[in-house]
């Protein structure tokens, strides 16, 4: 009850003109100016196209003292067009030593973090080719990992090194060479990393082999047999130990290896066991089975806060409950679990399996997992649980602009993808009515788009088809567009009438509403105004659904 009300105390009572100047203000709202590097980051030209990625091999060693990265990069790649040129990327401030084909060195140019390879002939189009590249150099240093993209070099407590990187958005070129674009994810990778002796790296995928080396160096080799994404290639290096433990899931057992610092194992022991194996199991009740069983689960201690490593999330929630100890939602169910390992592990279903094509629909990753936080809470304390702690992340969101990005310039949109994105997707739970559908939606979309990239359209029109129902403009609406849809009531010779004011083409969502004290009701309003056809409804009596995300408004 105390969340109805606080609710109903924060309508904003809104006239049509007050919507029409918030149209106006965001129509007005001086467009983003974009660059060439911004094109040639983001853009799927031909150029990046003409290749598919098979596997990469990165073989690098990590001068730690020096804040030195230096090494290799094999790419190998099916051609799906006749081509001669290609693009990979490199971020400039690392230096090519030489690139490698049939034992030659082959021309190459740089166009700030683009880099052009030529071939000596042409490349057919389904013939199987390689290429390896040689640099090195001192790559960025994150300065607020994980919002910012690079390396982390830091001590732990016993003055020992402590390295991890994180390189979301910004992407993997800027410590290793790559076709760094989402669309295109490398179907297997053989991760090998050096590091000083005394020390561990903990990559994706499972260990092969460690290699003691002439140069007072270790070298770690992964192999990751899963498609993963390039920004989830981690490395991280610190003096670790290893527990490790199993869970039966929906596909067989599953490995669960954790590594943390020695001063950290016996709160990891505690925290990991209290919220790895509930995670899991509310997770794939609603998405399905874990996404890569082939490479196992691991949780990874690191000096920043966490990431969605693919099969080694990265883990830097200091073993407390909630967002550093602080409920996001203010509900108090926040408080009752680990958000790090919740949200982060959730990726690995919407970010990792599903993995969107372009920066511009990062919702994809974020709104659903961040959607699927409530998921956990309702698992495990029940729905009423879990639509309170949904209702809660309205705390946070700023409605300060769109939710989906600018394409073909690696650019994100608000970050209101997290908490409305999520209030969001209760909504489309709600217009569905049907919860063993929805779950069916959810795990249909993990089964569907199982390890591929997806576009906005995949999605709206998966939902689409499986609900029954177009609920296009009301993505449209809560995804394009930063203002939030008003529910408009009049009254007109005692019948009571309604309509949505909202930007959306065609904007009708389904919208449930009772007379007070009753049961209730769907209606479906249009951008017109309509009859509200529910027995005795009037402008004092009507009360609407308050889990839905909208603005109520009354006219005389």
């Amino acid at each position: 009850m105390k969340i109805k009300q606080l609710y109903l105390a924060a309508l904003a009572l809104l006239s049509t003109a007050t919507i029409t100047q918030q149209a106006k203000a965001q129509l007005l709202k001086e467009k983003e100016q974009f660059t060439h590097a911004d094109s040639l980051r983001g853009m799927l030209t031909p150029l990046r196209t003409c290749y598919d990625i098979n596997y990469y091999h990165l073989d690098v060693k990590i001068d730690i003292d020096k804040k030195f990265i230096s090494g290799s990069n094999q790419f190998k790649f099916t051609a799906t067009q006749d081509f001669n040129k290609l693009q990979f990327d490199l971020f400039a401030n690392l230096n090519i030593a030489k690139v490698v084909y049939k034992g030659k060195e082959l021309a190459y140019t740089r166009d700030g973090n683009a880099v052009f390879l030529n071939f000596p002939q042409t490349i057919s189009k389904d013939s199987k080719d390689e290429f390896t590249v040689y640099y090195s150099g001192n790559p960025t240093i994150a300065k607020n990992a994980p919002w910012d993209g690079g390396l982390v070099f830091k001590k732990d407590s016993l003055g020992k090194p402590f390295v991890a990187t994180a390189c979301e958005g910004i992407g993997a070129s800027i410590w290793w060479p790559n076709k760094d674009q989402l669309a295109d994810e490398v179907d297997s990778m053989m991760i090998s990393i050096s590091v000083p002796k005394g020390l561990k790296d903990v990559s994706n995928g499972r260990l092969r082999k460690v290699t003691q080396l002439k140069d007072g160096y270790t070298r770690f080799d992964w192999f990751v047999a899963n498609p993963i994404n390039n920004y989830d290639v981690a490395a991280n290096i610190a003096d670790y130990t290893h527990f490790e433990d199993t869970y039966m899931g929906e596909k067989g057992k599953l490995t669960l290896d954790y590594w943390v610092l020695p001063t950290s194992l016996e709160k990891a022991k505690k925290q990991f066991a209290a919220n790895v194996k509930p995670m899991l199991k509310a997770f794939e009740h609603w998405f399905g089975p874990y996404p890569f069983y082939e490479d196992g689960y691991k949780l990874v201690e690191t000096p920043h806060l966490g990431m969605e490593h693919q099969g080694a999330v990265a883990y830097g929630n200091h073993f407390m409950n909630g967002y550093m100890g602080y409920d996001l939602s203010g509900t108090g169910w926040g408080s009752k679990w680990d958000y790090i390992i919740v949200h982060e592990s959730g990726h690995e279903w919407f970010g990792n399996n599903i993995t969107d094509k372009d920066l511009a629909d990062m919702w994809v990753h974020e709104s659903f997992t961040c959607y699927s936080e409530s998921l956990f809470v309702e698992d495990n304390w029940g729905k009423k649980a879990g639509q309170e702690y949904n209702y809660g992340l309205r705390l946070t969101i700023n409605n300060d602009g769109p939710i989906v990005g600018v394409y073909n310039v690696n650019k994100e949109g608000s970050g209101d993808m997290y908490s409305k994105g999520a209030v969001f997707l209760n909504m489309i739970r709600t217009v569905i009515n049907d919860d063993e559908k929805w779950r069916g939606i959810l795990r249909g979309l993990n089964k569907t788009f199982y390890h591929k990239t997806v576009t906005y359209d995949d999605v709206v029109g998966f939902i689409n088809q499986q609900s029954g129902v177009n609920l296009s403009p009301v993505f449209e609406q809560y995804l394009h567009y930063r203002s939030l849809p008003v529910l408009e009531f009049t009254s007109h010779e005692n019948k009571l009438y309604c309509r949505w004011i909202a930007e959306a083409k065609d904007f009708n969502m389904p919208i449930r509403v009772r007379v007070k004290g009753g049961e209730y009701k769907f209606i479906t309003p249009t951008k017109q105004m309509s009859p509200v056809e529910i027995a005795g409804a009037t402008k004092d009596n009507i009360e609407i659904d308050y889990l839905n995300y909208y603005v109520g408004a009354l006219m005389d």
